[in-house]
C-alpha cells in the first residue's frame, strides 16, 4: 500500500559542460579523419590507445565500440554519430561507477584549406568519487583547446615537411 511517503531525494551529482575550438589547416575531409579514434592516434599523444571491440579491425564508423585505459580506470567508448555529410561526430564513454561523458565534434569548413572544429564535452558523475573526476576534467577541458591546437599544428607541420610525425606526447587526454 502506498502511504504517500517519499524516500530521501537522490543526491545531485556533478555535471559539467565545456567547449573549445581548434583551427585545422587542412580541408574538411582531411580534418574529419583526424578526429576519429584511429585518426587521433597520429596527434593525440601516447596515452591515446583505443582498443577496438567492434569492428575488427578497428575503423572510425558509427556504432564502433572501443576501450581506453587511463591508469587503473577503463572507459568504454561508443561512436554514437559519425555523420561526415552533416559534419558532426558524437562519442559517448562510460567509466563504470565514475562518470558518463558525451563529446560532440562539429566541423565548419572555412574556405577550401581550413576547418574550424568545435568540441563540446558534457560529463556527469555517477558517484561521489565521480564528482571529483568530473570537476577536475572540466578544469582540464578549459585548457585543452590550446593543447590540442599545438599538437595538431605540430602533427601537420611534420606531415607537410615529409617527416614521419608519429605520436605527439602530451596532447589529448579524454577521460
Amino acid at each position: 500500500m502506498d502511504d504517500g511517503r517519499v524516500g530521501p531525494a537522490p543526491e545531485m551529482r556533478a555535471h559539467e559542460e565545456t567547449r573549445f575550438s581548434v583551427v585545422v589547416h587542412v580541408p574538411y575531409t582531411d580534418a574529419a579523419r583526424m578526429f576519429g579514434p584511429e585518426g587521433e592516434r597520429a596527434w593525440a599523444g601516447s596515452g591515446w590507445d583505443p582498443q577496438f571491440v567492434y569492428p575488427k579491425p578497428g575503423r572510425d564508423e558509427q556504432g564502433a565500440v572501443f576501450t581506453v585505459h587511463y591508469g587503473p580506470l577503463e572507459a568504454v567508448w561508443v561512436i554514437a554519430r559519425h555523420d561526415v555529410e552533416a559534419r558532426h561526430f558524437q562519442y559517448v564513454y562510460l567509466i563504470a561507477d565514475i562518470m558518463v561523458c558525451t563529446i560532440d565534434v562539429e566541423f565548419a569548413p572555412v574556405g577550401g584549406e581550413t576547418t574550424n572544429v568545435q568540441v563540446t564535452y558534457a560529463r556527469t558523475a555517477l558517484s561521489a568519487e565521480g564528482d571529483g573526476h568530473v570537476q577536475s576534467m572540466a578544469e582540464e577541458d578549459r585548457q585543452a583547446g590550446a593543447e590540442w591546437q599545438a599538437a595538431i599544428d605540430q602533427y601537420l607541420a611534420g606531415t607537410r615537411s615529409g617527416a614521419e610525425p608519429g605520436n605527439q606526447a602530451g596532447a589529448a587526454s579524454d577521460v
